[in-house]
């Protein structure tokens, strides 16, 4: 399913508009804010997928650290998540789903949240993700839509890594592109979050999955 796809469908859904609601899916955006007062909001995201990597551990690090980056891709502090995770129990062994699980709690503790629960099926592949909640002051949240004219573009991990996970799964990439990849798939964007805070900005996105562009 392409963007375009996507886009007929929520455009087709009925909708019940809520004053509380920051931010939805119109702009696109990393995550969902919802205004629980003048000086609190809460940051709402859901990001699964299947493996892209043959390592179990890696595996569930890599979906953790993407999942918890959309949260810093709104300015906000991640607080806690609950863990998606499908499993094909008649094809792989229990310790298969063990290891994505470590995986996803160690850089859990990393961002300093529990993993609080979660869901689990039955599933013909395995596919894994967090559900992650956040905090920000709605006057102090960020959007991929807020951007000025003059903004200088900062990028806080290489572009390119989307290409390598491609390449993985063509036997493309070679031992040290390997821990390249895994290093930048694992890094929690939590520094450079707090610097962006520090220095102020207009606008932010997690690119993961999709690209600069």
């Amino acid at each position: 399913m392409g963007p375009e796809d996507l886009a007929v469908i929520l455009d087709s859904l009925p909708q019940y508009v809520d004053p509380n609601i920051l931010v939805g899916f119109e702009t696109g955006d990393d995550a969902a804010v919802f205004k629980l007062r003048e000086d609190l909001a809460v940051v709402q995201t859901l990001d699964f997928f299947m493996p892209i990597v043959d390592d179990p551990r890696l595996f569930g690090k890599i979906a953790a650290a993407n999942a918890i980056s959309d949260i810093y891709a709104m300015g906000a502090t991640p607080v806690m998540a609950l863990a998606i995770l499908g499993f094909p129990v008649k094809k792989l062994p229990p310790s298969v789903a063990r290891e994505i699980m470590i995986g996803g709690t160690e850089v859990c503790k990393q961002a300093k949240i529990q993993l609080a629960g979660g869901h689990s099926i039955d599933d013909t592949e395995p596919k894994f993700g967090l559900s992650v909640t956040g905090m920000v002051h709605p006057d102090e949240m960020w959007t991929n839509s807020g951007g000025k004219p003059g903004d200088f573009l900062i990028l806080t991990k290489p572009l390119g890594i989307g290409a390598m996970g491609s390449g993985i799964k063509k036997g493309l990439l070679s031992s040290e592109d390997l821990r390249t990849f895994a290093a930048t798939t694992t890094f929690l964007n939590q520094a450079p979050a707090l610097a962006a805070k520090q220095v102020g900005i207009h606008a932010a996105t997690d690119v993961t999955g999709f690209g600069l562009l």
